[in-house]
């Protein structure tokens, strides 16, 4: 038999080879593609419901019941979605104790929404009781006047105040009213706590209701906090300063607007929070975020197409939008605070937007003035 050309044979190994990485290669890619992305903890409300039949759901529902305290809350910041190590895990036991728990940032009200829902796909008495002692704990912390503080057992500081920042109560109030509704999720638990929880919510109601702030005689909208003895409006760190809050104050509008059958009282401070937006839309402006060597600079700049934007704070008794820096100084232009702080916080908004143009009409064909 005649011999092949060694030129022939390198070749031949060559596309062989090739041939066999292209078959890895592929294979790496349908397995990288078939595996999924890992879930973060910002997005674990936002799963099918058939995800939270997998095990990775209940990978993470572990770890929410190990951060939970025993006060029955959770802390903030904290990405429970994360795998961790067996001595990660012991040292998060050890902390139980804490007295860190709160509903800033979504912390707790969030925990409690994802456990009820891995529950429901996997009926494990664990879950449920610590969705049940979490629920405990929001009615234990909330105030007899009806507000929550944003620390629970209490923190020295701004951290008494009644809280609306960052939708901390409103967070609260719409979970508590979901079990109110025997929303499925929530069919589990039972009567006596859910009446607990209706008395909870109406208490909430009447909270924000005295809390709106009233200018000249006219009810206006929301402070960011509000002490919790006086109902008046609070400051809370250096850069938040007393206002009229023009993103808190939607959230509390949307969660007035889903009561039913709403009385007088409900009626005339959606009504008045509404005409309070309308008056202090920025028209004419956008909020510009620029790059600038490694990282960005905001600035508010003229632009007539843009749509209309709300300040974040307003003073109370001129609408005009307010801003501090780290030094507490009221200022009238948002690039006079220093840098870190001009792009650390979210100044301006378009929340509202949609509140007139959508949410609003749609409430008032139902329950609004005529």
């Amino acid at each position: 038999m005649k011999k092949a050309a060694p030129g022939v044979i390198v070749t031949a190994f060559a596309l062989l080879a090739m041939s066999l990485c292209v078959e890895s290669n592929a294979a790496a890619f349908h397995n990288q593609q078939a595996k999924p992305l890992p879930v973060k903890w910002p997005d674990v409300l936002k799963r099918d419901a058939a995800w939270y039949e997998s095990d990775d759901a209940r990978r993470i529902a572990e770890n929410v019941l190990l951060y939970q305290r025993e006060s029955g809350g959770w802390p903030k910041n904290i990405d429970m979605a994360s795998v961790m190590s067996d001595d990660i895990k012991a040292a998060i036991l050890r902390q139980k104790t804490e007295t860190d728990s709160t509903i800033d940032n979504g912390a707790t009200y969030t925990q409690l929404k994802y456990l009820a829902r891995v529950y429901g796909a996997h009926p494990d008495d664990r879950y449920r009781d610590a969705f049940i002692n979490g629920v405990e704990y929001l009615l234990k912390a909330q105030y007899a006047n009806g507000g929550w503080p944003q620390f629970f057992p209490l923190h020295h500081g701004y951290y008494t105040h009644i809280t609306y920042n960052d939708d901390a109560m409103i967070g609260v109030l719409e979970l508590l009213r979901d079990i109110v509704k025997k929303k499925l999720t929530y069919a589990f638990v039972d009567d006596a706590l859910r009446a607990r929880a209706f008395t909870s919510v109406e208490r909430g109601i009447d909270c924000i209701l005295k809390t709106q702030v009233v200018v000249d005689g006219k009810l206006t909208v929301w402070c960011a906090q509000h002490d919790e003895v006086t109902f008046k409006p609070a400051a809370a760190r250096a850069f938040e300063p007393v206002s009229l809050s023009g993103l808190e104050s939607v959230g509390i509008v949307r969660f007035l607007m889903k009561i039913e059958h709403p009385s007088q009282h409900v009626i005339d401070a959606i009504e008045s929070a509404v005409v309070w937006f309308e008056k202090t839309k920025i028209r004419g402006f956008r909020w510009q975020e620029t790059p600038v060597g490694n990282g960005f600079d905001r600035e508010l700049r003229r632009d007539a197409n843009s749509g209309p934007l709300w300040a974040r704070f307003y003073e109370i008794g001129t609408n005009r939008p307010i801003f501090a820096g780290r030094d507490s100084v009221i200022r009238y232009d948002v690039s006079q605070i220093e840098a870190e702080r001009r792009n650390g916080y979210r100044w301006y908004t378009d929340d509202p937007e949609k509140l007139l143009k959508v949410d609003y009409p749609t409430w008032r064909s139902k329950w609004g003035k005529t």
